[in-house]
């Protein structure tokens, strides 16, 4: 069980991470095949979808169980998408042992259409 000070921390920093999706240092940012093929339909322009993650306020015990923000849904070009956070050791291998801990921490933020889910 983690400390309320470390949850704090995670949230923090996937506020954050979710702020600056675009600059590796902070997260990678996938996208699924359909939330690709969506994006090209909708013009190829990713900001408009990057600001619905990135401003998502929404967090409630059904989505946010340990009150992480390590997971949001919303409904975008008329398709329910999912965000979430995986935490990885630094070279991708496994998963991290401290989320909270930035240092030995990666995170990465995937962006998946509900359906695919």
């Amino acid at each position: 069980m983690l400390a309320q000070n470390q949850i704090n921390t995670i949230a923090e920093l996937n506020d954050f991470s979710r702020r600056h999706w675009y600059d590796p240092r902070h997260c990678q940012t996938m996208l699924t095949q359909g939330v690709r093929a969506l994006l090209s339909v909708a013009g190829d322009d990713l900001q408009p979808l990057m600001a619905k993650v990135s401003t998502f306020n929404m967090f409630t015990v059904e989505n946010a169980p340990y009150n992480e923000h390590d997971f949001g849904s919303f409904v975008w070009q008329g398709e329910k998408l999912f965000w979430k956070f995986d935490y990885y050791d630094k070279a991708f291998e496994y998963g991290s042992d401290d989320p909270a801990n930035p240092a030995i921490t990666k995170r990465v933020l995937t962006i998946i259409l509900a359906s695919e889910y």
